[in-house]
């Protein structure tokens, strides 16, 4: 029996998170998309902490979803910076580079973060 949309997606997370973990230096940015928001979380996986957190209910920006997904990348660059974040590693959660997650990682980089 095939898998279904949610459950392919589920299975290439637990592959890239095999792979991908944050720490205090350098904590994962983590990125989920639904059919109408864009959430995005710098998180450190060694003390299990979201350090910082933003999503396009927040931004209150306007367009389309993938400028408004732009918005939420630099939103959440902007929190990184205030706390001292630089670097970070992109965690695109089991969905394809493309479109809406590009932007924000774009926007993100637009912001100042490394990845």
């Amino acid at each position: 029996m095939a898998l279904s949309k949610t459950e392919k997606r589920q299975k290439i997370k637990r592959r890239v998170r095999r792979n991908i973990f944050g720490t205090a230096e350098r904590p994962r940015l983590s990125v989920y998309r639904s059919n109408k928001e864009i959430y995005a979380q710098i998180v450190d996986d060694n003390s299990g902490v979201t350090l910082a957190s933003a999503s396009s209910r927040e931004a209150k920006a306007t367009g389309t979803k993938t400028e408004q997904s732009a918005a939420v990348g630099k939103l959440v660059a902007e929190k990184a910076k205030a706390k001292g974040i630089e670097t970070v590693i992109f965690d695109r959660n089991g969905f394809i580079y493309h479109g809406r997650i590009k932007a924000l990682a774009d926007g993100a980089r637009e912001g100042g973060l490394k990845f």
